[in-house]
């Protein structure tokens, strides 16, 4: 019953980190049921799928109902994240993943440095740009609006870059095929770096994202018996409660706290992933 308490307490900690920077609670799950619980890998995997899903379901509510997920672009994005999902799985074992390691954490860590300047602790001055709608922005129709309770007003936003935006997912989805890690942080960079869609906007699409993407593997993760019904239980439970409360708080805060937020976790992801592609890790 303790452990299981515990299991919950983690949970609630990753669905409410998950849904406020939009990385699905993932990161966290996995390496605390295996470092802290010892718990087989597989099993780690399978609950954080659930937990990602668990995520997705208690975040959307807020941010659908609030028209801050743009389901437009993450039915869009999707495609080019599955099909990327689905090269990668069928590569693997033909690309070294030690570079391949390398190459994506060199790619956020690219993309690390464009948010960090976003936020003006560089520069010392907050970079405000001006986005126009590309061609294929306007044939979708992917533009659209929200209402920020932390500014008390309608912020409406276009989109660009989306060819750029596809195929970073594209990417994403091959590297979580191909080496078998999340691909939240590249889901936010696409859509905030490349797409220009705010961060709160990014962030709330990037959930509902991942909870579609979890949802197929979570099935082949069900028939393969590594969802283990003690562990993903009481797992999908804290997560669902903290990614609830998450997406409450992430609409009160202001887009640069986020930034502040998921800078640091970006980082992290970074330099895991180099370390990994040197065999340290």
């Amino acid at each position: 019953m303790t452990e299981i308490i515990q299991f919950v307490l983690i949970a609630v900690f990753a669905g409410f980190l998950g849904s406020l920077v939009g990385l699905g609670g993932g990161i966290i799950i996995t390496p605390a049921l295996t470092i802290l619980f010892g718990i087989d890998i597989k099993y780690a995997i399978g609950a954080s799928i659930v937990a990602v899903i668990a995520t997705s379901s208690g975040s959307a509510i807020a941010f659908v109902k609030d028209h801050m997920s743009n389901m437009r672009v993450g039915m869009l994005l999707e495609i080019f994240t599955t099909a990327g999902g689905v090269v990668g799985a069928l590569m693997a074992g033909v690309f070294s993943s030690k570079l391949l390691y390398i190459f994506f954490s060199l790619i956020l860590l690219n993309s690390f440095y464009g948010m960090l300047k976003k936020t003006g602790i560089i520069t010392k001055k907050r970079v405000q740009e001006i986005v126009k709608n590309d061609k294929y922005a306007d044939t979708f129709k992917l533009n659209s609006s929200y209402y920020d309770k932390a500014i008390k007003r309608t912020v409406n936003y276009n989109v660009t870059n989306v060819p750029h935006g596809s195929l970073i997912m594209f990417g994403a989805g091959f590297a979580s095929g191909l080496l078998g890690i999340g691909s939240g942080a590249f889901k936010v960079i696409a859509l905030d770096n490349y797409m220009k869609l705010p961060i709160k906007v990014s962030t709330a699409t990037s959930n509902f994202m991942m909870g579609v993407t979890a949802t197929a593997s979570a099935l082949i993760y069900f028939f393969n018996g590594t969802i283990n019904p003690t562990i993903a239980a009481p797992i999908a439970i804290g997560t669902l409660i903290g990614s609830r409360t998450g997406a409450k708080v992430m609409q009160r805060l202001e887009a640069k706290y986020i930034r502040y937020i998921f800078l640091p976790i970006l980082l992290f992801t970074v330099v895991n992933m180099f370390l990994k592609g040197l065999g340290v890790l």
